[in-house]
């Protein structure tokens, strides 16, 4: 159906009256105004703003709140590029986890992005082109939704201006630009979302499919899980407004589905493939163990509260609310001035009906298994709570992240309010007065009373948005590979089909560091191990490869800063694990741990070789 999107108050003549819900008439021009200019403009500065502390030393500096996600985004940036130089399937790698290798379509690969930006790479490095892109995927979120807004919502630029910032720097999305750009690559969900509703225009089924087919068939390839929570998003819009409009949903309900048919039919052409390979190509896995997800539901007390990374935020309220994502953290000034538009808006705006449905259904769909308030787990159940773990595509998510799509609403809620506020007409003119009739009230007072109250309104948002304003993203320094990793010192002792294993062997936990050895160098050798979800024996998604013997001596020599006693049969695993990863040298950097983990390995392989920077065990 062509949803009517149309903000109704922007009839301020007869505000009482359920207006007409026409679109918005869609602006001609092809050139953008000044005003898209500015718009964009500030967003690219807010987008260099967030990213503002990586730059400082763009080479040594990784997200002190997800280092190991930061890491491995990296990784996949030298994964886009390696697969582009070598001509060589990007849908699958050996260069981490070898010799099983990973399946790149089930792990979180942005392989729309990394592929296209492979030149960038090849240039300049992983570290430059995670920054750049990071900041640059805020900002053209922003960008889209603005677009998306002023031309098809919304008729006031400076309404379209505020949904578009909100949309793009929320609170929950800057919070995942700490080590995940693919949370932040939002800048095909506004377009898809725009040509959804536009599904039902008569006359151009064929067209409107065809380009919703090739937006969702590419956002695939950038963040599934958010396409899901968009296709539910529009669900439920599509729904409610069928619900209110039946008469009018009845009438666009065949061209609807037309489109709607050739888009998904178009989609799944171009992703079959990609999509088999993802759950039954190699090192493919069923759902993650255990429904570990399940449990990371929202707190109530989460939406009234303020992001860590915003200047109103504290980093002390993750102690007592927990760690989990901040999705959700809007603040209670924002929660207040959006309960107040809807209250004003609802009655007389289709749009803001059907944004209090989405607020009200993803809010208490996000909540969990168990309700939470102020970090203490409830004994009563949330909806989560009759969710199998086990469900299909289901089985994966993450409850909290459903309030991804309120975020998403209330973006489109505060375009609407600032539109409504703006779009007043002019006052009566009064009749002439004869004798000592005194006429109506002075239409002076009346405007006086309008101004105020819109000014009272536009403070409103704006003292709820203004604690929102971002911060820098926290960043911390790390070390650089070791200079026989950069300069290629290693070439000599890895021939092709050996792997050269670095100390400690990277995981989820461990090895930060050394699974950057691998992405600043372009991805020249396999290592084994490494950060990224495969199958376990039963099948089961878990993090990282299975533990070996060796892995979990070097896990447990670095947790306890201590080498354990090693043992004749510590020695033959290890020489099983080497030849199981095909390993042709063993190299050990600097670090915290270098004394115990050089006392370790010696104790297990022999005495190494000073090599440039490194220990090495050449063990071909």
């Amino acid at each position: 159906m062509a949803v009517p999107v149309v903000d109704p108050s922007l009839n301020s003549s007869s505000v009482a009256a359920e207006p007409a819900v026409a679109e918005v008439p869609r602006r001609s021009r092809r050139r953008p105004a000044r005003a898209d200019v500015l718009a964009i403009g500030a967003y690219a500065l807010l987008g260099v703003l967030v990213c503002l502390n990586y730059w400082g030393d763009v080479q040594h500096r990784v997200s002190s709140h997800l280092p190991t996600d930061h890491s491995w985004f990296e990784w996949l940036f030298a994964h886009g590029a390696h697969s582009v130089r070598h001509l060589e399937n990007p849908l699958f790698t050996v260069r981490q986890n070898a010799p099983d290798g990973v399946n790149m379509m089930a792990n979180t690969s942005l392989l729309g992005v990394t592929l296209p930006l492979a030149p960038l790479t090849l240039l300049f490095g992983p570290q430059v082109t995670y920054a750049l892109y990071l900041g640059a995927a805020l900002s053209a979120t922003a960008a889209t939704s603005y677009w998306a807004l002023s031309r098809h919502l919304v008729r006031s630029r400076a309404a379209a201006f505020v949904g578009g910032a909100f949309l793009g720097f929320a609170p929950g999305v800057v919070h995942h630009a700490n080590g995940q750009p693919n949370f932040v690559s939002n800048f095909l969900l506004p377009l898809i979302v725009a040509r959804v509703l536009r599904l039902g225009e008569p006359g151009r089924w064929r067209r409107n499919g065809i380009v919703l087919g090739l937006l969702v068939a590419y956002q695939v390839f950038i963040n599934e899980e958010m396409l899901l929570l968009t296709a539910l998003a529009c669900l439920v819009v599509v729904v409610a407004y069928a619900v209110q409009r039946p008469r009018a949903a009845r009438e666009q309900a065949g061209t609807f589905l037309a489109a709607t048919g050739v888009g998904g039919g178009l989609a799944l052409l171009l992703t079959a493939y990609p999509i088999w390979f993802q759950f039954n190509g190699p090192q493919s896995y069923r759902g993650l163990q255990g429904g570990v997800f399940h449990s990371w539901g929202e707190d109530l007390m989460a939406f009234v509260t303020f992001a860590r990374d915003t200047v109103a935020g504290d980093e002390a309220v993750e102690k007592t609310i927990g760690l989990t994502e901040q999705n959700s953290w809007f603040g209670w000034p924002l929660v207040l001035v959006a309960l107040v538009a809807l209250v004003l808006l609802v009655r007389r705006s289709l749009p803001a009906r059907i944004v209090a449905v989405l607020v009200v259904l993803f809010s208490v769909a996000a909540i969990g298994p168990k309700v939470r308030f102020d970090g203490v787990e409830t004994g009563v159940d949330g909806p989560w709570a009759y969710v199998p773990n086990d469900l299909p595509l289901v089985e994966m998510m993450m409850p909290t992240r459903l309030t991804l799509v309120v975020a998403g609403a209330l973006g489109v809620l505060l375009a609407l309010a600032w539109n409504a506020l703006s779009g007043t007409g002019r006052p009566p003119v009064p009749a002439q007065r004869t004798g000592n009739d005194p006429g109506p009230a002075s239409p002076r007072s009346g405007l006086t009373r309008r101004r105020w109250l819109r000014g009272a309104g536009y403070a409103a948002i704006v003292a709820a948005l203004l604690p929102l304003f971002p911060r820098p993203l926290p960043a911390q320094r790390i070390d650089p590979p070791p200079h026989f990793i950069t300069a290629g010192g290693w070439r000599p002792y890895v021939p092709a089909g050996r792997t050269l294993v670095p100390v400690p062997i990277p995981s989820n936990v461990h090895g930060l560091t050394t699974l950057r050895w691998s992405a600043l160098t372009g991805q020249e050798f396999p290592i084994p191990g490494g950060y990224f979800i495969g199958p376990n024996e039963r099948g089961a998604g878990v993090f990282g490869a299975p533990n070996r013997p060796t892995t979990r001596l070097i896990y447990a020599t670095m947790d306890a800063n201590q080498v354990p006693a090693v043992t004749d049969e510590d020695r033959r695993r290890a020489v099983e694990d080497l030849r199981h990863w095909r390993a042709s040298v063993v190299v050990l950097g600097a670090g915290p741990r270098e004394p115990v983990l050089r006392e370790l390995m010696t104790a297990l392989l022999g005495p190494p070789q000073r090599v440039d920077d490194v220990w090495l065990w050449d063990v071909r």
